[in-house]
C-alpha cells in the first residue's frame, strides 16, 4: 500500500493506529529509528571532524558497490557495506590527518564512482535494486533488513562505546591528541569504518543522494544548540528520530516519497535554529547599541 490511499482522519491516536496494523510500516519504523540513532552518534562526529565530504563521497561509492552486487547476483546491501569500507580504509590511509582528506576523498570517490558506470553498462537486466539505493526505500525494508540493520547498528554502538572517549579527544583537538601519543592512524581508520557502516544502513532509509539529512543535518542543530559533547549526541539523535517518524507518518496519508519528508523537516529544524539564533544575536547587538547610545549620568 502506498501513501495517499488511507484517508487521514485528524484523530491522531486513530491515525497512529491505523498506520501500525500494516507490517511495511513498522518495519519502517523500527528501522527507521535504529538508523535515525546510529546516525545522530555519528553525525556529531562527522561535524567535530569535518568530514562531511567523506560522508557524501562513501553515499555515492556505495551506490558503485550496489551496482557490483546486482552485476553478481546479491543483495545490493551487502555490495554497498563491502565498497562503503573499503573506500572508507582507502581515504583514512591515504589522508591521516581528517582536516586535510579531501584530496584522498575526492581522489577514491572518482575511482570508486568509474567502477559503478562500469557495473550498471554491464548489466543487462533492469538494476531497479541499485538504483532504489540512490532515495532510499524504507517502505520496502523487510523484516530480514530490520534485523540486519539492528545487528550493524549493535556492532557501531559497542565500537563508539569502547572508543568515545579518544575518539572524542583525537576529534575535537587532533594537534594535542597526536603530541600524546594518541594512536591517530588507528582512531581515523576505525571512525572511517563505523561511518561507512553507518551510512551503508542509512541509504535504505534516506539514500544515497540525501545521506546528509540523516548523517549531518541533525547533528549540524545539535552542536549550534549545545557545545557539551553529550548533551550534542543526544539533541543529534533527537532531531533525527523527529525528522524520521515525522517525515513516515506524513509520507502514509500523502503521496511523495519518505526521504522527501524526513529531509524536508530536517532542513526546517536547520534553519528555524540558524533563524533563532540570528535574531536573538540582532537582538543583542541592538541591545548593546542602546546601551552604548545612553548619556553619560554624571
Amino acid at each position: 500500500m502506498t501513501g495517499g490511499v488511507v484517508p487521514f482522519s485528524w484523530n491522531l491516536i486513530t491515525d497512529l493506529r491505523t498506520m501500525w496494523e500494516f507490517g511495511f510500516m513498522r518495519n519502517a519504523f523500527e528501522a527507521g529509528t535504529i538508523i535515525s540513532i546510529v546516525a545522530g552518534i555519528i553525525g556529531y562526529f562527522v561535524i567535530v571532524r569535518r568530514s562531511a565530504f567523506a560522508t557524501h563521497a562513501l553515499g555515492h561509492v556505495g551506490f558503485s558497490g550496489a551496482a557490483a552486487a546486482v552485476l553478481v547476483g546479491v543483495n545490493p546491501v551487502y555490495g554497498l557495506l563491502l565498497f562503503t569500507s573499503s573506500g572508507a580504509a582507502g581515504m583514512a590511509l591515504l589522508g591521516r590527518r581528517a582536516a586535510n582528506r579531501d584530496i584522498e576523498i575526492g581522489t577514491v570517490l572518482a575511482f570508486m564512482l568509474g567502477l559503478g558506470l562500469l557495473f550498471i553498462s554491464l548489466y543487462k537486466g533492469f538494476a531497479t535494486e541499485a538504483y532504489s539505493i540512490l532515495f532510499g526505500e524504507i517502505l520496502g525494508i523487510s523484516d530480514s533488513g530490520v534485523i540486519f540493520t539492528l545487528e550493524a547498528s549493535a556492532v557501531v554502538l559497542v565500537v563508539i562505546g569502547l572508543v568515545y572517549r579518544r575518539l572524542l579527544f583525537a576529534s575535537l583537538d587532533e594537534d594535542v591528541a597526536e603530541a600524546k601519543g594518541m594512536p591517530m592512524l588507528a582512531l581515523g581508520l576505525t571512525f572511517m569504518l563505523l561511518l561507512a557502516v553507518a551510512i551503508s544502513i542509512a541509504v535504505q532509509v534516506i539514500g544515497v543522494l540525501l545521506i546528509f539529512a540523516l548523517m549531518v543535518t541533525p547533528a549540524a542543530v545539535a552542536v549550534r544548540l549545545t557545545k557539551r559533547p553529550l548533551y550534542a549526541v543526544l539533541v543529534s539523535i533527537l532531531v533525527a528520530l523527529v525528522a524520521t517518524w515525522v517525515g513516515l507518518f506524513v509520507q502514509f496519508y500523502a503521496q511523495y516519497p519518505a526521504s522527501f519528508f524526513i529531509v524536508s523537516i530536517a532542513f526546517a529544524i536547520y534553519v528555524a535554529v540558524r533563524a533563532g539564533q540570528s535574531l536573538s544575536a540582532l537582538r543583542v547587538r541592538r541591545a548593546a547599541q542602546a546601551m552604548r547610545n545612553q548619556p553619560a549620568v554624571d
